[in-house]
């Protein structure tokens, strides 16, 4: 059988292509792998000193979470507010976050990402929502309130890069795990 130049450069185009499309399936699935082992951190929560200085709430817990155990750098604060939370509705809507949230507490003009969603952290339930905070930092943060009749908690989350919805099923985990359920519980006279 004689080839073209015709047919040979079909050929050679055909099989050019079929190389191309296995060097990006195989680019592609180490990118895939990639992406799936950078999602699948195991975070490492380490108390840290309270930063802030006293108001009227007092200090709280501090957590941090390394880059290597979390994906980024997070840091978590959470504490207390007993009698600031409404005794009948509770954490309702995403003003009542904006209010009785802890967001404040880390500077800087926060902007919400979105609309905030409800939450469970053991028997309470509450709301989240993220926010860019912006001036001299460029990071992300996440407002977290819930509460047990007219108490509740208030956590702050911040991240130094990346979608803080990457981050925020790893702090619901934290904030449910039994020795933060049994900080709220004394914390809260529960």
């Amino acid at each position: 059988m004689r080839l073209t130049g015709r047919t040979f450069a079909i050929s050679a185009g055909a099989a050019l292509g079929f190389v191309a499309a296995v060097a990006v399936a195989a680019f592609l699935s180490r990118e895939v792998a990639n992406d799936s082992a950078a999602r699948a951190f195991h975070p490492v929560w380490t108390e840290a000193n309270w930063p802030f200085p006293g108001d009227p709430w007092g200090k709280g817990k501090a957590f941090r979470c390394k880059a290597a155990d979390c994906g980024s750098e997070v840091q978590l604060y959470v504490r207390a507010k007993l009698g600031f939370c409404n005794c009948v509705t509770g954490i309702a809507d995403d003003t009542d976050l904006e209010q009785m949230g802890d967001l404040a507490i880390i500077g800087g003009e926060a902007k919400p990402l979105g609309a905030g969603r409800p939450i469970t952290v053991g028997s309470m339930s509450g709301r989240a929502r993220a926010y860019g905070v912006g001036g001299a930092r460029s990071e992300t943060a996440i407002s977290l309130a819930y509460n047990e009749r007219c108490d509740m908690v208030a956590a702050t989350v911040l991240l130094q890069r990346g979608p803080p919805t990457s981050i925020e099923p790893a702090v619901l985990a934290f904030l449910n795990s039994e020795v933060m359920l049994k900080w709220a519980e004394i914390t809260l006279g529960l």
